[in-house]
């Protein structure tokens, strides 16, 4: 199941597929740590249980790009690059409807409810709300016979909880296939993808870009899908 993009004695990048925990589940259902803990130890002579650390998080109907630590060192150097915005985070997504800018910028102030694992757009000055910002490329339109479908490239600027779900669901047009945000969800994952992470390398100092194609069908239907390598390279 694990696909590896890089991996050296520091960290290792992988493809998280859709529908897979991003950290420790509790559950029997597999997820990403134990996937790599299983990959280190096949592929290491070390004796006892390989250190992963989670650096960030995708929610688990979303496929992409991820950096996991080796080690406790690497992992604190990589945490301080997502709390300084140093990690620039990339993103694909199918949404219903059509955004009225083909490009554009989205600031809100988002209030998470611990209670039912959901987020809402909120005004500026109500208690615990946190800034959200985004960037968003719309690529293509395609008609459908229950309306029009956008794939839109997202240059995620914060890391909020549910954040691009939110946003995009509060401006109108919401994800395909969401669950939580769709009033009218379709059948599938949530059409969310992690298709490119920057990060600098704590042991080299190297700073390295990773990208990965979604795979899903929704995707598909999209001729811009074959252009999303150069797409990525948007700052």
């Amino acid at each position: 199941m694990l696909n590896v993009l890089y991996e050296d004695k520091d960290m290792i990048v992988v493809e998280k597929p859709a529908g897979i925990e991003s950290q420790s589940s509790h559950s029997f259902a597999p997820d990403m740590v134990s996937e790599i803990k299983r990959h280190i130890h096949s592929s290491s002579t070390g004796k006892g249980e390989p250190y992963v650390g989670v650096i960030h998080r995708l929610d688990k109907p979303v496929g992409g790009v991820m950096v996991y630590a080796k080690n406790q060192k690497t992992a604190a150097s990589l945490s301080k690059q997502v709390q300084g915005a140093g990690m620039k985070k990339q993103y694909i997504a199918v949404v219903c409807g059509k955004l009225v800018d083909n490009v554009g910028n989205y600031v809100d102030y988002l209030l998470k409810d611990g209670k039912t694992n959901t987020s809402k757009i909120v005004d500026k000055g109500i208690k615990d709300a946190k800034r959200a910002e985004l960037e968003y490329h719309m690529l293509e339109t395609i008609d459908t016979p229950k309306g029009p479908l956008s794939l839109v490239h997202i240059i995620l600027k914060t890391g909020r909880h549910h954040q691009i779900r939110v946003q995009m669901a509060g401006h109108g047009t919401p994800l395909w296939g969401d669950q939580k945000y769709n009033p009218s969800p379709q059948r599938g994952n949530v059409a969310l993808y992690s298709c490119s992470l920057t990060v600098t390398n704590p042991g080299t100092g190297k700073e390295m870009k990773f990208f990965s194609k979604p795979s899903g069908t929704i995707f598909k239907k999209f001729e811009s899908c074959d252009k999303l390598e150069q797409i990525s390279e948007i700052d």
